[in-house]
This record gives C-alpha cells, sequence and structure tokens, in this order.
C-alpha cells in the first residue's frame, strides 16, 4: 500500500515536471523581444541635440554680382592725332597764380557756399558724356580721377565730408568707400532651376555703387573779399563737394544732397586746366578749361548759406520751408554784396 502511494507520487511529479518543461519551451519560442534597449537607442538617436539639422542651402554657392555703373578708369589715349590741330600741349597747361591778399587791406569779408545744379540749361557742359584722350569727359569723372592720380603718388587731396573745413585726409581704400555710397552691401539668392522655381541656386552679394550719372549737384564754398588796395572785389573758390541725392521712400521725391568729399580748389586748379569743357556754341578760338571756367564764373547756382547775418551758422534751409523763398534769400544776399562794392564809390 505504501509501495503504492510513493510510485503515485513520482510518477506525479515527473508529469508535472514534463509539463513544465513543454510550457517553459513554448513560452520562450512565443516571447516577444525585449525592446526596452531598442526604445532606448532609438530616443537617444531621435533626440535634437544628437541629431545634425539638414540645411538644403548648406552648399549653394556665394559669389559677388558685377558692378554696374561706378567710377571706371577708361582713359584710353588714341593711337592716331584724333583731331585736325595738334591739343596734346593741352596737358601742359599750367594756371596763373593767384594775386596775393594781405589780411590788412580786406576791408570787407564774407564767406558764402552755392549749389550748381547741373540740370540747368547753363549748367549742362557739367554732364557732357565723352570720352577723349584723357579719359572721361563729365566734370565728377574728371574730379575722381584727378584724386586718384594724386593717391597713386602718395598725395591726398580729398577730405572727409564729415565737414567742410577741410580737417581729415581721405586715404585710397576712404575714398573709394565714399565713392560707393558708403559701402553697403547685400545678399539676395538667385532662383535659377527651371524644374524647382523655388530653389535658391546661387546667393549674389550686391554692393551699393554710384553711377556718375546720379551726381546732379556740385557744393561749392568760397569766400568774397574787397581789397583796399587794389580797390576791388574778389572772389576766391575755397572747395568743391559732389553731392549725393538723398531721395524718400517713394524714390521720386528730393529730401536733399549730401556731399562725397570736399577738395581744396587751389590743390585742384592744375588738373582742371588739363581738361576742356563741352562748349556747344563754338565760341572762341578754342574751348575754355575746366579751371578758366571757374575763374570766369560761368556756371549757374544758388546761395544755401553765407556768414552775411547768420550767427547761428545755419543754412538756409533750417530757415525757410519754402524752396521759392528760399531763393530769393540767396539773390537777396547777393544782392548786398554787390551793393556793397558799389556803395564805396560816388558818381
Amino acid at each position: 500500500m505504501i509501495f503504492s502511494a510513493v510510485l503515485l507520487t513520482v510518477v506525479t511529479v515527473a508529469a508535472d515536471a514534463q509539463r513544465r518543461g513543454r510550457t517553459s519551451r513554448g513560452s520562450n519560442t512565443n516571447q516577444k523581444p525585449d525592446t526596452t534597449t531598442q526604445q532606448q537607442s532609438v530616443q537617444q538617436n531621435t533626440n535634437p541635440s544628437s541629431v545634425q539639422k539638414y540645411n538644403p542651402y548648406g552648399n549653394v554657392p556665394i559669389e559677388m554680382a558685377p558692378q554696374v555703373g561706378g567710377f571706371g578708369d577708361s582713359t584710353k589715349p588714341s593711337l592716331r592725332l584724333d583731331a585736325v590741330t595738334d591739343k596734346r600741349m593741352l596737358k601742359d597747361r599750367i594756371p596763373l597764380d593767384y594775386e596775393f591778399l594781405r589780411a590788412d587791406d580786406a576791408l570787407y569779408t564774407q564767406r558764402v557756399w552755392r549749389e550748381i545744379d547741373i540740370r540747368e540749361k547753363i549748367n549742362l557742359p557739367f554732364r557732357y558724356q565723352a570720352q577723349d584722350d584723357n579719359g572721361d569727359q563729365r566734370f565728377v569723372s574728371v574730379l575722381v580721377k584727378a584724386v586718384r592720380d594724386q593717391l597713386k603718388n602718395g598725395n591726398a587731396i580729398a577730405f572727409s565730408a564729415d565737414d567742410d573745413r577741410f580737417t581729415t585726409f581721405l586715404d585710397s581704400a576712404a575714398f573709394e568707400k565714399a565713392l560707393g555710397g558708403g559701402g553697403q552691401c547685400d545678399t539676395i539668392g538667385v532662383y535659377g532651376d527651371i524644374n524647382d522655381p523655388t530653389k535658391i541656386t546661387k546667393y549674389s552679394v550686391v554692393c551699393n555703387s554710384l553711377n556718375p550719372d546720379d551726381i546732379v549737384k556740385f557744393r561749392i564754398k568760397e569766400e568774397w573779399v574787397f581789397d583796399r588796395e587794389a580797390s576791388r572785389m574778389f572772389v576766391r573758390i575755397l572747395g568743391i563737394a559732389p553731392c549725393k541725392t538723398l531721395m524718400a521712400p517713394d524714390g521720386v521725391t528730393e529730401r536733399g544732397v549730401t556731399p562725397l568729399f570736399w577738395i581744396y580748389y587751389p590743390d585742384i586748379r592744375g588738373a582742371l586746366a588739363k581738361y576742356e569743357v563741352y562748349n556747344p556754341k563754338n565760341m572762341g578760338n578754342s574751348r575754355m578749361t575746366w579751371e578758366e571756367l571757374f575763374e570766369a564764373r560761368m556756371f549757374g547756382s544758388y546761395i544755401i548759406k553765407s556768414s552775411l547775418d547768420n550767427p547761428m551758422n545755419k543754412y538756409i534751409r533750417s530757415l525757410i520751408n519754402d524752396p521759392i523763398l528760399r531763393l530769393l534769400e540767396g539773390d537777396n544776399i547777393k544782392d548786398k554784396i554787390f551793393n556793397y562794392e558799389q556803395n564805396l564809390w560816388q558818381y
């Protein structure tokens, strides 16, 4: 009886062990793999801090856009005598020295600032667009070429536009920056893919450049002196400044002008004597030079400031808003200077 109970127990234990073995094998076969490690790995790979962002324009080339306008040195002399008469001696002209004026003989002195608008008919020679053996014949190009030639020789004759007292020289880099309108550049995208019009194929760097035709006004600083020894009124130009026009946001309305740089006029008289002025009427035996034009006062201008009755040293524009009244005030200043000389004589 006891033997039968022991045998039954052994058989039961063996059967139970066999069932557990099958269950264990079945569970190993159907058990899902442990994905905890894989999920952690995927989370690490998808972490924004560890993944490099894709930049579709990372390899897009950047290039400089071709410059439009600018003051290029286009001097290209003729290989033959391109005239009936020989004018090669023009480059050897030297202006006459000024007459010496003693400070003790200056009975009357007034300083005047003027603006020359080359859009006026009398000033159209300033805009004469032609190429000669000495380069571009526009007056602003003549000034720029004279300054560049002096800079190549190590002489600086252009001054900063911060003031009109000729206090700061401009070196070659500063002068070229002034010609470029401040040297501001901008990068724009170029869409050149036919298949994808929204794709940027390259970037172009566009820099602001000033065109010679954009200069339509020149500012002149001069001094009127009555010399009691010679008993006459002298006028001497001290400086010339080409001016850049400031436009309103609409691109049509002019808000004013600002000088690009100042040139001390006595320093540039020799260079101006080598350039002839366009003569539309063919008057005289020969065309006059730019130095002769300024000395003969053959240009139209209007006064924008003077030291006469101006203790605050302000421009007429800051005192009078109406442009017509500003012109009349400029003529009034001119009449006062003229009447002073005339009133010294008795008829």
